[in-house]
């Protein structure tokens, strides 16, 4: 299976599959239960003792967290940390060799298609059908999702409008910068008003006033849903996270609030280094 089939069985959603989602289920009930608490009190995202081992190399070893609605947390660590294989487990991408890893408290290894309607995932260099324009990308995975199609024509036309890619609507992806491919990537990450984002370096190639524009709209976001985002820049954990998840070779190293990870007259660059043992080969 190649991954571009991968990504379109991730995304198919079956209205037959409509009436499986609404049966009774201990897990739809602790939802159900946690909306009655108050929506900042859903836990949205959750990694339960998750490992992925590959032989014996431990790409991610019994990581735990639980982010609720309305949190936009950094999740930071060094190149091959094992953020990326985290981020694909909790998006029903790869299995856990270990653990569990739920979306809106779905099992995303049992539960994939029903978790899938409430995410929206964009990985890094995230795969886009080259041959296609951003609106017909748009309007297949519109398709792909059950939107109806007014739905999904009020739904194009809103991630078009925020993500500036009116210019380029028309025109093939394959001939278009870095930049607005990613902002095509986004776009179908939010088309749907997912109720959780999952974005692997969401700022990748985009010049300083679309870093900014992408800032303005996570803060926006994260208002009501939640989000998860990997980035290397520390600027951007300071101007969009008020919480960071670090992991260092397959293990949870810090997870507490942005404003406690750098010490008194410490960088967040210095805390990051400290956190994750980095040595100065020079």
């Amino acid at each position: 299976m190649t991954e571009d089939d991968s990504i379109a069985q991730l995304l198919s959603a079956k209205q037959d599959d409509d009436d499986i989602a609404q049966q009774d289920s201990p897990e739809l009930e602790v939802s159900a239960a946690a909306d009655a608490a108050g929506p900042s009190d859903q836990v949205m995202i959750e990694a339960q003792e998750l490992s992925k081992f590959y032989g014996e190399f431990a790409a991610v070893r019994n990581v735990n967290f639980q982010i609720k609605r309305g949190e936009v947390v950094a999740f930071l660590g060094p190149n091959g940390a094992g953020k990326s294989t985290t981020m694909k487990i909790l998006t029903g991408y790869l299995s856990p060799s270990e653990g569990i890893a739920r979306i809106a408290g779905y099992n995303m290894a049992s539960e994939r298609i029903a978790g899938s309607r409430h995410l929206g995932y964009l990985p890094e260099n995230g795969p886009l059908y080259l041959d296609m324009t951003p609106h017909s990308l748009l309007s297949f995975f519109a398709d792909a999702r059950g939107l109806s199609k007014q739905v999904r024509a009020d739904r194009i036309e809103a991630v078009v409008d925020l993500c500036d890619l009116s210019s380029v609507i028309y025109k093939a992806i394959g001939k278009l910068s870095k930049g607005y491919r990613q902002r095509v990537g986004m776009a179908q990450a939010l088309l749907h008003e997912p109720d959780v984002l999952i974005m692997d370096e969401p700022t990748a190639g985009l010049d300083p006033n679309q870093i900014q524009e992408v800032r303005n709209t996570m803060n926006r976001l994260g208002k009501d849903r939640t989000i998860l985002l990997s980035t290397h820049i520390m600027q951007e954990v300071e101007a969009m996270a008020n919480r960071v998840i670090m992991i260092n070779e397959g293990r949870l190293v810090y997870d507490g609030p942005m404003n406690e990870l750098a010490e008194e007259g410490e960088t967040l660059d210095e805390a990051f280094r400290r956190k994750t043992d980095f040595i100065d080969e020079i």
